[in-house]
């Protein structure tokens, strides 16, 4: 399956892991958060909770992983929310509910949070402290609006709650950090609900794969007789702080590598409008894969590509821009360690007899980068190129076939090659040496990109 349209999505599910603060606030990752009680290394996560922040608490409570949200930071969206929020109001709140009714026509659909011993037990542990505040409490002591801390926490990615008391200290602190950055003139308002989607959207996805994949097998009961309740506790409170920091140095670590990106950026446009190679790596016949394989062999098969994959892209100086399950999109700087990653991805790829043929599209230029995610006509031709791409075979545009000449990594034409090789052997010289070869294929029209003119990617022979 090729994607249609890279830029069109990422994927997104709610999810309260604790150390999430650091990129949307103010710095180290240690708080001052002490009020939530919470002993020094849950306070640790006080900083990296408070990211979780307002929405920690309601996901916690709502056990709400299942429940996205309907309308992110949509002031429309808000609306549900703050009306569900502040019609129910704490008592005597004429702010919420004359300010921030809910229309007759909207159904206030809300997520009780879980009363459930253990559930309430673990959550306490992750986020070290007590469920304190509706959402109303929280927004009022943290000296925002109902409508903002609304946005603030549906584009984290959790649920309404309505006035459920299910917040804590974190939720507070983390609402005034993030609107305290918006009043300090730092982030605008839209960019602070940018900065509270992309990292709930981030963090999400790591917090569902560390339950699913991780602690969900750790958790087996090693004994007859115990259940996974007695096991999941104390393994999360001796894995918790150890999770935390690894998620903030490497956190730290990826954010260091961006900054360093963009600084050496040639202008300030292209901080945000750069050129870039842009390849998708896509298996052949996957969805006939899918109707053949067992869930648990087709969920082996995925993530054997998907580490494959990434660890190839990281490898060779690429960046690995999502991961689609049968589809991996990866961005290079340069057009050279592009084609290197591709042609690796093909040659590794081909021999494990598991899986099967891939393909690979890449193309080079203009790419605007959002939350992580690039967009552009460079990133949909080169998903174009894939989808046409032959079994096990490399095809790129006619951009990076440039590049690729005007950088010395492959000759114009094969034809020159073998001239300026018989004319340095004649002069005693050494021949230049190209890593990659390229031949030219049909141009042939592509939906909604007009005439392209594709070229197979290959190695030079030594």
């Amino acid at each position: 399956m090729t994607v249609d349209d890279a830029s069109s999505g990422d994927v997104a599910g709610p999810a309260e892991p604790s150390a999430t603060a650091d990129p949307s606030g103010t710095g180290s990752g240690t708080p001052s958060g002490g009020s939530s009680g919470a002993p020094n290394r849950a306070s640790a996560g006080g900083s990296s909770g408070t990211s979780s922040g307002g929405a920690s608490g309601t996901s916690g409570a709502a056990g709400a992983s299942s429940a996205t949200p309907s309308a992110a930071d949509g002031s429309s969206g808000s609306s549900g929310s703050s009306g569900s929020s502040g019609s129910s109001g704490s008592s005597g709140a004429p702010e919420s509910s004359s300010a921030y009714p809910t229309p007759h026509h909207v159904v206030d659909h809300t997520v009780e949070p879980t009363d459930d011993p253990l559930a309430i037990r673990l959550e306490q542990l992750i986020l070290g402290a007590d469920r304190r505040y509706t959402p109303f409490q929280a927004a009022r002591t943290a000296g925002v609006s109902m409508e903002l801390a609304s946005r603030f926490w549906r584009a984290m990615g959790f649920a309404d709650i309505g006035q459920a008391k299910a917040l804590t200290e974190a939720d507070v602190l983390a609402l005034r950090r993030l609107a305290g950055l918006v009043e300090a003139g730092l982030l605008s308002e839209p960019m602070a609900v940018q900065v509270a989607r992309s990292t709930g959207q981030t963090t999400a996805r790591l917090a569902e794969w560390q339950i699913d994949s991780f602690l969900e097998g750790l958790t087996e009961p090693p004994e007859p007789g115990m259940t996974r309740t007695e096991v999941t506790y104390p393994l999360v409170e001796l894995l918790l702080p150890e999770l935390e920091e690894f998620l903030i140095y490497v956190w730290r670590r990826q954010l260091a590598a961006a900054t360093g990106r963009v600084v050496q950026a040639a202008d300030d446009e292209e901080m945000v409008d750069r050129r870039l190679a842009v390849g998708f790596a896509d298996l052949v016949g996957f969805t006939r894969l899918t109707r053949r394989l067992e869930e648990e062999e087709l969920g082996e098969l995925v993530e054997a590509f998907e580490t494959t994959c990434a660890d190839l892209v990281a490898a060779h100086g690429g960046r690995l821009i999502k991961t689609l399950g049968d589809e991996v999109l990866y961005a290079a700087d340069d057009a050279g360690t592009a084609a290197e990653i591709a042609l690796r991805l093909i040659e590794t790829l081909s021999h494990d007899e598991t899986m099967p043929a891939l393909r690979v599209g890449i193309a080079f230029g203009t790419v605007t980068t959002r939350m992580g995610d690039v967009f552009g006509t460079t990133v949909n031709l080169a998903s174009r190129l894939t989808s046409i791409a032959p079994k096990d075979a490399v095809l790129v545009d006619s951009a990076l076939a440039e590049e690729l000449t005007r950088t010395g990594e492959a000759p114009v034409s094969e034809t020159g090659a073998a001239e300026e090789a018989a004319r340095a052997e004649k002069e005693g010289e050494r021949a230049p040496t190209y890593r990659f070869a390229l031949q030219p294929m049909w141009q042939r029209p592509v939906r909604g990109l007009g005439v392209v003119e594709p070229w197979l990617l290959g190695r030079r022979p030594t």
